[in-house]
């Protein structure tokens, strides 16, 4: 069996999402008080150990901090193992160069020396980046894999059979449109079994959910409407594969087809505050605003691989309003090539 290299599959943290800042502060100060409190007698001493020095160490994290969050755009674009060399070496520097200062500036005699913060510094960049790499390397691929494998068990069998339905009911009508209908859904089933990690432009995203929508419009009529308001919607911009279809697969499963006379569903793409919105709105008729089961399932798989990718910056939230069921997603703005306005 080949096994890919763990510096292929994992990449640098990036020190301007939130939760890996967050994560970052937690270890940092965690390893502080351990490290007082192992070389305390009493915890009456390592209390007071910590509290005499907290400004220095909170002012070079600090400061650390916001220097990896200006440089994780240049770091982040190295091959993995030189972008943690790199970090390493910018941790353990501005270690080393905040101690000088601070002792320059309060004219205290070194306490810990400029040499043995450097030294800690590097420990703790290198423990950080490790526990990231952990964290990618066993928990991300396995979640993911599962929640994958979940969607996937969900969408195939009615879609699938109603799909093959409609293609069998216009092979004799109208052949070219059957032959569509069946590349389209081998367009959405070779996106189901792509890597569930990766990455795609909005663009192929919104493709790939006009390409099922042509599907369901086919084998409902005048019974789905549709409404697209793409203004202003990044087309380069980057978000999980497979994260607006399978709301729309809900709005539609849920929202229309139960319904004789149909249903509409919403769908409006904008950029607020450098984040990006997604959100499906279906109606319910007669006021039934229950959430589906099923529909919970594929909402929880979305959010869970919404923190995968996009850690505590990517959000999904659900309200109901006036008979309408709204799904909103967000996640911060990312563009691997230059945007492109539609």
């Amino acid at each position: 069996m080949d096994v890919t290299p763990s510096h292929r599959i994992v990449t640098l943290p990036d020190f301007r999402n939130l939760g890996v800042l967050l994560r970052t502060l937690v270890i940092a100060e965690a390893v502080n008080v351990l490290s007082l409190a192992a070389h305390a007698p009493d915890l009456l001493d390592a209390v007071t150990r910590v509290g005499a020095g907290a400004l220095p160490y909170e002012a070079s994290l600090l400061a650390v901090v916001l220097l990896l969050f200006v440089v994780s755009p240049w770091v982040g674009r190295l091959p993995y193992r030189q972008g943690v060399w790199a970090i390493v070496a910018v941790v353990a520097l501005a270690a080393g160069g905040l101690e000088l200062a601070f002792n320059s500036w309060t004219g205290i005699t070194p306490g810990v020396g400029p040499l043995k913060s450097v030294t800690i510094g590097a420990l703790l960049a290198a423990l950080i980046l490790g526990y990231f790499n952990w964290r990618q390397r066993v928990l991300s691929p396995a979640l993911a894999t599962a929640r994958l494998m979940a969607l996937q068990s969900r969408i195939r069998p009615h879609f699938l059979f109603n799909s093959l339905n409609t293609a069998v009911s216009l092979v004799r009508q109208d052949p070219r449109l059957a032959e569509q209908v069946l590349l389209d859904m081998a367009d959405l089933f070779r996106a189901l079994l792509a890597d569930s990690r990766s990455l795609v432009p909005l663009g192929d995203e919104i493709r790939l959910a006009e390409a099922y929508l042509q599907i369901e419009q086919l084998r409902l009529g005048e019974r789905l409407r549709m409404h697209w308001n793409l203004e202003g919607a990044p087309m380069s911009a980057d978000v999980p594969i497979l994260v607006l279809q399978p709301l729309l697969e809900n709005a539609v499963r849920y929202g229309v087809e139960p319904f004789a006379q149909g249903g509409d569903v919403f769908v409006s793409i904008r950029v607020s505050s450098r984040m990006l919105e997604i959100e499906v709105v279906n109606s319910v008729l007669g006021g039934t605003c229950v959430v589906p089961s099923g529909n919970r399932i594929a909402l929880a798989n979305i959010e869970e691989r919404l923190g995968l990718h996009f850690d505590a910056e990517g959000n999904l939230r659900i309200a109901t309003k006036d008979d309408m069921f709204v799904v909103r997603v967000s996640v911060p703005l990312r563009v691997s090539a230059p945007l492109h306005r539609s």
